[in-house]
């Protein structure tokens, strides 16, 4: 699902003509501070062949089409966006205040960026938090499949530069100026689906395929607009795969974050074969008693986890260097909360693991340090 996050309203970052400043001391931290991941092999069945297959088939597809796009339509095709410029600065000014206002340690990421590249992500986040909420928002109890099918019917009119509202228009404007394929917004939508019927997964097969649906897609999507280091000298499948993986780690994160509150809404985002490997079953989630057996099945899940974080590192380095600082934002961002389960003793049946606003603040200089790396310098 989207990224909702929380920092205080007064950073001490400071925004001077179009440019971001850390504080000396901030950097210096940072730069002693090293993020490194358990190498322990996963000891959980991993996916199955086919399970690789399909995921791996919908990347090919998106990488191709998208490239294709990139290379051929933007060239022939050289029409004059259809959007008043006042409307569509209005448009994602909205969208940047949204951005702003619900996931503030991404949004501060994303003030290195282009003014273009700015705008694309903040239209992407808003139609993203938008999808989500059809399904976990305010209005979540008005939900059919009527309502889904109509707004895939928006995401197409969207592509083909007939928005419904402004918030739209700003995304119809961005896949006017990037070359962004409809699949992995299609797909985000068949994610909603999923999450209408089905609240139990048997395998992390099938559990996989829902993360690739909701939050794997983003990553898909973001790639063209943050676009490629021209220096790296790795295939665009790869960065693109590790943009996946990223969104893959956030979303298994999530699960890890809120198991305790998925439960109350009697949702169970694990594995029902891994949970019985433990010992465990939907009553031990449901009785919210931490005990050890849970602890030991927690340990894995949390090292699955950053197994996808490690894999994330190798693109987040091969992106043009203006956009590697929200993704780098996030991937850190992310680890802690997988350190924050931990310093909570596992139990996430009764608490929420969170990142305090100081820690949170501490990523962004620790993430723009990294962000300056040369695209080789990560790759394994």
């Amino acid at each position: 699902m989207c990224i909702t996050l929380s920092l205080s309203s007064k950073p001490c970052i400071g925004v001077c003509n179009g440019s971001l400043q850390l504080p000396k001391s901030m950097v210096t931290t940072a730069q002693t501070e090293v993020i490194t991941a358990p190498k322990r092999p996963n000891t959980f069945p991993g996916l199955t062949k086919q399970g690789i297959s399909d995921i791996d088939l919908r990347v090919q597809e998106v990488v191709r089409r998208q490239s294709w796009t990139n290379s051929l339509v933007r060239e022939v095709n050289c029409r004059k966006s259809r959007f008043e410029p006042m409307f569509i600065d209005d448009a994602y000014e909205k969208c940047r205040n949204i951005c702003a206002e619900y996931a503030k340690t991404f949004y501060l990421g994303t003030l290195l960026m282009t003014k273009e590249r700015q705008k694309a992500i903040w239209a992407i986040y808003v139609w993203c938090r938008r999808t989500d909420e059809l399904v976990d928002g305010p209005n979540a109890e008005y939900m059919s499949p009527a309502v889904l099918e109509r707004w895939e019917e928006r995401l197409q009119d969207i592509f083909e530069g007939r928005p419904y509202d402004m918030l739209d228009a700003a995304l119809s404007d961005t896949v006017f100026n990037f070359p962004l394929d409809i699949k992995p917004f299609r797909d985000m939508i068949e994610g909603m689906r999923m999450d209408t019927r089905k609240s139990r997964y048997e395998s992390f097969q099938e559990l996989y395929l829902y993360c690739y649906y909701v939050a794997g897609t983003v990553g898909l999507m973001t790639v063209p607009v943050m676009g490629i280091a021209p220096e790296s000298s790795v295939s665009a499948y790869t960065i693109y795969n590790a943009a996946l993986y990223l969104g893959i780690g956030n979303q298994l994160t999530n699960i890890l974050r809120d198991v305790g509150e998925d439960a109350l809404r009697g949702r169970v985002y694990l594995p029902q074969d891994e949970l019985a490997q433990f010992g465990l079953t939907d009553k031990d989630v449901f009785s919210r008693k931490v005990t050890e057996a849970w602890r030991d099945f927690m340990k894995e899940q949390i090292i699955r986890a950053r197994s996808f974080f490690n894999l994330a590192e190798e693109g987040a380095s091969q992106l043009d260097k203006d956009s590697r600082w929200p993704v780098w934002s996030s991937l850190i961002l992310y680890r802690k909360i997988l350190d924050a389960i931990e310093d909570n003793d596992y139990d996430n049946l009764t608490k929420r693991a969170y990142v305090g606003r100081t820690k949170k603040l501490l990523t962004l200089p620790l993430a723009y340090t990294r962000a300056l790396s040369k695209p080789s310098l990560y790759l394994r």
